[in-house]
């Protein structure tokens, strides 16, 4: 059974409570959203998500989409699912108040996020992809472009992609072969064909806006020869009304293992009318500002399937009747006694819940950060910002959706044969969860990144974001009689973070072959030390309230044992990641090819 409320207790501690001292909070635009505010649009998303989004999820995944005379439709109720989403104002929660949005702060709106995605996967990637189109074309679009389009997709009206795969070429978008030819009027002739296009063909809305990679005759070979087009499905009329086909649309829907009620859609551009996006030759720079909007909202995707996961593992757990409590019975009155008695169950489940309140309380520190670095008052402060979002946007991708797949998998061995079974919906939820650590960059390529780019950038400066505020708190609390002995693990796993940061520094400089080999391993090393940093403070607070006197002693009390749990049984891979670092490149690179 799929079961699913919105954690909005949580959620607002994550928001009030656990970050007030990172130093991000000081930021210009965001006054309306105090915490009544946050609080009741909370409470509504999370009531839209129970009772629009979930029913239809499973039902969604059964039916699927379909492709018929050119046009993809979605499963039965996405309609009017999106047109209660829309007109509840949730497509521009984010949204600039000039483009017709309310400005809502990140720290916010990846709350809601992550409702969505747990309620509705498939459902949310429509408004998710407009989202990050809307990113990039705010950031690199003309003035006439932007206020032509962005107000239609900040109501909701018209939807976005983001182009980029070709068949013969993934990662490596250097080999892409979509052409665009300029014409007289600056408008430009695209053609080629695209795969794996999320949201490529729709229903939910009466024009799609693709950005589209494609080169210029003149182009360059490899990256610096790709340029960013809109290419719109149907030419506007003068009204603004969508008008003319413009030879934009789908020509197969992929099968996938999961997410079937999102059309992933093989897409084909025959001389399709479009526009120039940023400058030419520059479109892989535009199209990245709009990749690491997705990249942190993918890492999201991981989240909200690990909740629902964890959520759904819980009900059955309670309401399951099998074999006897080995401390004693537990359920008299009954046959056997609910199998949440039983320890393994129960290691399942702390994992899951650890699981999700670690990332959600670092997705809360990014998203506060992400916030400060275009709005912060301070240029110290929007610098800073910025070095600890690149450095976390990886590690929020690649390790959220890392835990919410094994969340998953752990729901379905909660349920046992039953979760083996269609009907218990909780299969769904491992079929979904795959993709996402293998689009928008897959986690390996994630890891590269973090080693590669972000750890040697301007010799540091990023991972000083994140090493200063964690080596203070370490120096401030270790002594602290309430959370002393957490600190101290805290401070072993960190210790071995810098070791193997020193190691990959010296090593990578001399093979870039040994950093590239230490990547996963270090990029999970650096996502558990985080999550353990913020349940150190959320303990340190816990411990604060309980003191002083609290009427939600419950809530504070489970946060105390669910940090316990991630430090006793979690943090202490943190150990076996700093030896395989260690270890070198050896017994990954000596086996000959031909032995494999």
């Amino acid at each position: 059974m799929q079961v699913y409320d919105a954690p909005i207790r949580d959620m607002r501690f994550v928001l009030e409570e656990l970050h007030n001292d990172d130093g991000f909070g000081d930021v210009e635009g965001y006054e309306d959203f105090d915490s009544d505010v946050s609080t009741a649009i909370l409470e509504e998303a999370g009531k839209l998500c129970k009772e629009v989004l979930l029913p239809i999820n499973w039902s969604g995944d059964q039916e699927g989409c379909k492709l018929e005379n050119g046009t993809v439709s979605t499963p039965k109720g996405f309609q009017e699912a999106y047109k209660a989403f829309c007109e509840g104002g949730w497509a521009g929660l984010g949204v600039a108040e000039q483009w017709g949005g309310q400005n809502a702060p990140h720290a916010l709106g990846k709350m809601v996020e992550e409702m969505t995605c747990s309620a509705n996967l498939s459902f949310g990637l429509y408004p998710g992809l407009t989202g990050g189109a809307m990113v990039a074309l705010e950031a690199h679009g003309s003035d006439e472009l932007k206020e032509f389009y962005l107000p239609k997709m900040a109501n909701g009206e018209w939807s976005g992609t983001m182009c980029l795969t070709e068949a013969h070429c993934g990662t490596d978008l250097g080999m892409l072969r979509t052409k665009a030819e300029p014409q007289d009027d600056g408008s430009y002739l695209v053609t080629g064909n695209k795969i794996f296009i999320s949201a490529g063909d729709h229903d939910l809305t009466s024009n799609i806006i693709h950005l589209v990679l494609a080169r210029l005759p003149d182009a360059p070979a490899g990256v610096k020869g790709i340029s960013l087009f809109l290419v719109p499905k149907f030419l506007p009329n003068a009204d603004g009304e969508p008008g003319e086909h413009n030879h934009a649309g789908p020509t197969a829907i992929e099968h996938k293992m999961g997410l079937k009620a999102s059309a992933t859609c093989q897409m084909s551009f025959d001389g399709s009318k479009g526009w120039l996006v940023g400058e030419p030759n520059k479109g892989l720079e535009a199209m990245f500002t709009m990749m690491n909007t997705e990249r942190v909202a993918v890492g999201i995707q991981g989240l909200g399937v690990g909740e629902i996961a964890y959520q759904s593992a819980v009900y059955y757990a309670k309401d399951r009747l099998q074999g006897r409590s080995l401390s004693g019975v537990k359920n008299p009155d009954g046959p056997a006694d609910p199998i949440i008695v039983h320890p393994d169950v129960r290691r399942m489940l702390m994992t899951m819940r650890a699981y999700n309140e670690g990332c959600r309380a670092l997705s809360g520190w990014v998203s506060r950060a992400l916030d400060a670095s275009h709005s912060a008052r301070e240029p110290e402060v929007r610098e800073r910002a910025t070095d600890f979002v690149a450095l976390m946007t990886p590690v929020v991708k690649a390790l959220f959706t890392d835990l919410g797949h094994e969340s998953a998998q752990l729901a379905v061995q909660v349920y046992g044969g039953h979760g083996y079974i269609q009907e218990s919906g909780v299969e769904q939820f491992a079929r979904d969860a795959r993709i996402a650590q293998i689009y928008e960059g897959t986690n390996g390529i994630q890891a590269l990144d973090l080693v590669g780019r972000k750890l040697p950038h301007r010799m540091g400066r990023n991972l000083r974001s994140f090493f200063h505020p964690v080596s203070q708190f370490c120096e401030d609390h270790a002594a602290d009689p309430a959370i002393g002995k957490l600190v101290g693990a805290l401070q072993q796993s960190f210790g071995a973070l810098q070791l193997s940061t020193g190691h990959i520094a010296q090593k990578g400089l001399k093979d870039p072959e040994e950093a590239a080999a230490a990547a996963t391993d270090y990029l999970r090393l650096l996502g558990f030390v985080a999550m353990g940093y913020c349940f150190a403070k959320a303990c340190k607070i816990a411990h604060a309230k309980l003191a002083e006197g609290t009427s939600e002693e419950a809530f504070y009390k489970a946060k105390l044992i669910t940090a316990q749990f991630f430090f006793d049984r979690l943090l202490p891979v943190a150990t076996a990641q700093f030896m395989a670092i260690r270890s070198g490149k050896a017994s990954m690179m000596d086996l000959p090819e031909e032995a494999f």
